[in-house]
């Protein structure tokens, strides 16, 4: 197979090489499978630095989400969930290559009508917004919701997931594509979060101004959005693409009644395996109900593994929106 293994850790994705491997061999308890697109996402910024929280013993194959065919179903697994040939999507350790072993409840099957790139970058942003919104903060019709970094891929998927449970949406970025991407997904009104003063003009949105009921927040910015939250409001603490982990000031959210939660999806297979499915479940009722779509950047396409530096450094610049995905082709490609 061909990947993009990283045998040291490198200074940018500028760094990263393909090369030729054997061919995975699947453990008895996993699924081989053929990738046809493979999603980029931040945290493979900081692994093949070595700088993530989570990180392989070197040599390692970097990426994590993925689409494509079922080569092999596990030998150990009596009625096994998938069969060769069947279309999955899902995440494993080694998504920057031509093939892949997952296990079973690491992958689910592409929807119907959905294409390998649009599927390919699902496994990590749908579930995290949607456990995020509906279980954790509870959206509901006329709630307020100011979502931050709305253009990216979990952004995205967390405008629509808010638009179908009837809420208002104020969605924040930092240029004029991107305001255009968020409202073409569904955001109401947009705001320039770059700009001094954003939070007086998110609360003006609001009815009377008491601010939004909930905050989603994939990049650092709680303190800010307190100046705009409602009282007895929630906000979801995601991640920190800015880089910045924040010190919040308590007594701000002590004298506004506000519940800060923090949402790591990846915990959940540990710590509440049995909303995995439950979830899941609501998302394909969502997508077959044409309320959730694939957030696929398609200003422009990356063909082959060779292109992963370039649309990792894109996706670093901040010069994307939605799920940046490299389509990879099976049998044939140019080697570095």
């Amino acid at each position: 197979m061909r990947a993009v293994q990283v045998t040291e850790y490198v200074k940018g994705p500028e760094n990263l090489t393909v090369t030729t491997l054997p061919d995975p061999d699947p453990s008895p308890s996993t699924y081989l499978v053929a990738i046809h697109a493979a999603a980029t996402n931040f945290f493979d910024l900081l692994q093949i630095r070595g700088k993530y929280q989570i990180q392989p013993p070197l040599p390692w194959i970097s990426g994590a989400e993925f689409a494509g065919v079922v080569l092999s179903a596990p030998s150990s697994i009596p009625n096994p969930k998938f069969k060769k040939g069947d279309r999955v999507f899902g995440s494993s350790q080694g998504g920057y290559a031509t093939h892949v072993c997952a296990r079973e409840e690491l992958l689910m099957p592409v929807p119907p009508g959905w294409g390998f790139s649009e599927a390919a970058g699902l496994m990590v942003t749908a579930p995290t917004s949607y456990a995020a919104l509906v279980h954790c903060a509870g959206v509901q019709e006329g709630h307020y919701v100011l979502i931050h970094a709305a253009a990216g891929g979990v952004g995205l998927a967390a405008v629509q997931v808010a638009k179908a449970f009837g809420a208002t949406v104020i969605a924040t970025a930092g240029s004029k594509r991107k305001w255009e991407v968020a409202r073409e997904f569904g955001a109401d009104y947009t705001v320039d979060y770059n700009r001094d003063g954003w939070p007086e003009e998110v609360r003006k949105l609001t009815p009377k101004g008491r601010g939004v009921d909930i905050v989603f927040d994939p990049v650092g910015m709680i303190n800010a959005s307190l100046k705009c939250t409602t009282w007895g409001g929630k906000m979801l603490i995601i991640g920190f693409t800015s880089g910045n982990i924040e010190k919040v000031a308590m007594n701000r959210v002590l004298l506004k009644n506000v519940s800060l939660i923090g949402m790591t999806w990846g915990s959940y297979s540990k710590e509440a395996p049995e909303m995995i499915g439950k979830v899941w479940e609501e998302l394909f009722r969502l997508m077959k109900e044409g309320k959730f779509k694939g957030t696929l950047y398609t200003d422009r396409t990356f063909h082959g593994l060779e292109t992963v530096g370039e649309a990792l450094g894109m996706l670093g610049r901040r010069e994307t929106w939605g799920k940046v995905v490299v389509s990879v082709p099976q049998g044939i490609g140019s080697k570095l």
